[in-house]
């Protein structure tokens, strides 16, 4: 899949571009508007995020012409704008989501399989790692047959860790995908969420999925398949 970021504060091209690289997007950038609009109308892409606040060419007037040209690329604006008029200006003028920064890419990325979702008409999968089963529609999370009820972080650090079952994750890679580009890796927040997690999804199973890398991070796996 193809996917063009169009933002001019390189920490946040960076990071997005980053992420989506890791769920095996081809990625191009664009630091201002005018080349942002270029890439757009040259090449085909599954989604674009767009960032508002724009040099040479504002990301409002970049959607404008898109959507003039009959381009139905599914668009994701950014901004740093909190205001309901702003989210209608984007939205009516044919962006199909936004996003409020700052934002944790876990975010960015379900809205994304959203759109493509919606635009391919597939069914979603539903994860599973042993006996664990996680539905991205309804947000359901069962082990054994038991659901399991999780916060909001719960739910994306959990998410995070069984599409990359197998995987080790080290913490700034956590930290971006579940807190955001500005959060703080070197906190415990982490380790006091895996915990929170391991709690609800491993107590009282002698299967135990989510396993530490000393030194290094985390892993989900299931131990028994080894």
């Amino acid at each position: 899949m193809q996917a063009l970021v169009v933002e001019d504060e390189l920490k946040v091209a960076n990071f997005v571009a980053k992420g989506l690289a890791e769920e095996n997007f081809e990625v191009e950038i664009a630091n201002d508007g005018k080349s942002g609009l270029d890439l757009a109308m040259k090449n085909e892409y599954s989604i674009i995020v767009l960032d508002l606040m724009l040099p040479e060419m504002d990301g409002l007037e970049v959607l404008r012409h898109l959507r003039a040209d009959n381009n139905s690329t599914p668009v994701i604006v950014l901004t740093a704008k909190d205001e309901t008029d702003d989210k209608v200006k984007g939205l009516d003028t044919g962006a199909d989501d936004y996003l409020i920064k700052p934002f944790a890419f876990s975010e960015l990325h379900a809205r994304i399989r959203a759109l493509l979702r919606r635009d391919s008409g597939l069914a979603v999968e539903k994860l599973q790692v042993a006996n664990l089963l996680l539905d991205p529609v309804t947000r359901k999370v069962t082990r054994a047959d038991k659901e399991i009820d999780l916060t909001q972080k719960e739910y994306a650090l959990l998410e995070y860790f069984m599409r990359h079952a197998g995987t080790v994750l080290t913490r700034p890679h956590i930290s971006e995908h579940v807190w955001g580009y500005n959060f703080d890796s070197f906190t415990n927040v982490i380790d006091v969420y895996v915990n929170f997690l391991r709690k609800k999804i491993d107590h009282g199973h002698e299967n135990k999925l989510i396993q530490t890398v000393r030194g290094v991070g985390y892993v989900m796996k299931d131990s028994e398949a080894d």
